[in-house]
């Protein structure tokens, strides 16, 4: 783990994202909380840019693999064209259809949103690393400020409240009639100890209302562990704050894989204001010498709108959420298979997000993948 000189502030990035993996070492409770979050400290703000080049946060080769978290922290509440209900259960919509409002499950007066979504490890599993992220939009009918950008509540499987600060820079844009942020923290000593199950987000800073833009935000857990029982693998988990629209942008070049012929594995993304049904998105993954390019998607996620306000993956893989809405409006937290005869033999693997359409963001990725054994 390291934090990276690339999350120090940076010039200002737009356009597509191109990430090229190098894997080489570098340096809520239940039902509902057991005790009210204390008064929030008087902690001055994160530093803020409005755009982070993408940079790797966090490298292993171990036996194991990276699982995530997520889920939303605002969802419809009335609409005049469909049902909030049909929407919420997977229907196309967009949230500027919507007069949209917090999540909020965990009955508890002091907090005005909260989510909850499962960790789930392998038996036998250690933790090596947990990151979380959260974000979305301040300004839809209200406007929030940005000084909570920083600041969330979590709370571990039968926890009670903790309140977490950014420790790092905070990705704030304002663009396209949106105020878009995403901030992060280091976690692992929380989920190293409580391990897996149920995690409670809560507070996180976005707006509710409607408006052009829409209402959207959210938050993923990545966990990266190690298992003896699993293969060997490379795992590793990039962050930053890039818009994603039709302009070409800079490329972050790595390199330095093992890629073995025939190796699988996953590649898991977060994304900030994609438009279910609003095509012109996509995820492309590069690999072998004469480069093999492929576009990835699944039965969740189309290959032309995989930015289409979901929370899938991986293939075969079901952990809870709560409330678990199929159209997440505006709020995409995917983990993709790469399955056998995708990657191909070489030293480096490039995976590249591009939105034509949307005014949307792209914070995480992350990737385990089969290493030569």
């Amino acid at each position: 783990m390291r934090q990276s000189p690339g999350q120090l502030l940076r010039p200002a990035m737009v356009g597509v994202l191109a990430l090229v993996a190098m894997w080489a070492p570098c340096g809520s409770p239940a039902a509902a909380p057991a005790a009210a979050p204390a008064a929030a400290p008087a902690a001055p703000p994160a530093p803020e840019a409005s755009s982070l080049p993408f940079d790797q946060r966090y490298y292993a080769l171990q036996h194991g693999g990276i699982v995530r978290a997520a889920n939303s922290s605002a969802t419809c509440r009335t609409s005049r064209a469909s049902s909030c209900a049909d929407v919420q259960a997977g229907a196309q919509a967009v949230n500027g259809d919507f007069d949209m409002f917090y999540v909020d499950v965990d009955r508890d007066a002091n907090t005005y949103n909260s989510s909850r979504a499962e960790v789930r490890l392998p038996s036998g599993s250690r933790v090596t690393y947990a990151r979380l992220y959260w974000g979305g939009n301040l300004r839809v009918g209200e406007q929030k400020p940005p000084q909570d950008n920083g600041r969330v509540l979590i709370a571990e499987p039968g926890g009670s409240y903790k309140e977490l600060l950014a420790d790092t820079v905070v990705g704030h844009d304002v663009a396209d009639g949106a105020d878009a942020f995403q901030a992060s923290a280091d976690v692992t000593g929380l989920v190293r100890d409580s391990g897996p199950g149920l995690y409670t987000v809560a507070d996180v800073n976005v707006a509710a209302g409607r408006s052009a833009a829409g209402a959207w935000g959210g938050w993923t857990l990545v966990v990266a562990y190690e298992n003896p029982a699993e293969p060997l693998r490379h795992l590793s988990l990039w962050d930053g704050f890039a818009p994603l629209q039709s302009r070409t942008g800079p490329e972050v070049r790595l390199s330095g894989l093992d890629l073995a012929e025939g190796a699988e594995g996953q590649v898991g993304l977060v994304a900030y204001n994609g438009d279910r049904g609003t095509t012109g998105d996509s995820l492309t993954v590069t690999t072998g010498t004469p480069a093999s390019t492929a576009t990835l998607a699944d039965s969740a996620n189309p290959a032309g709108d995989v930015l289409n306000s979901t929370i899938s993956g991986p293939a075969g893989a079901a952990p809870a959420r709560v409330p678990a809405y199929s159209n997440t409006l505006g709020y995409d937290s995917d983990v993709f298979t790469l399955g056998r005869g995708l990657l191909h033999a070489g030293d480096r693997v490039s995976f590249l997000l591009s939105s034509q359409r949307d005014a949307a963001w792209a914070g995480v990725l992350f990737t385990a993948v089969d290493a030569l054994r």
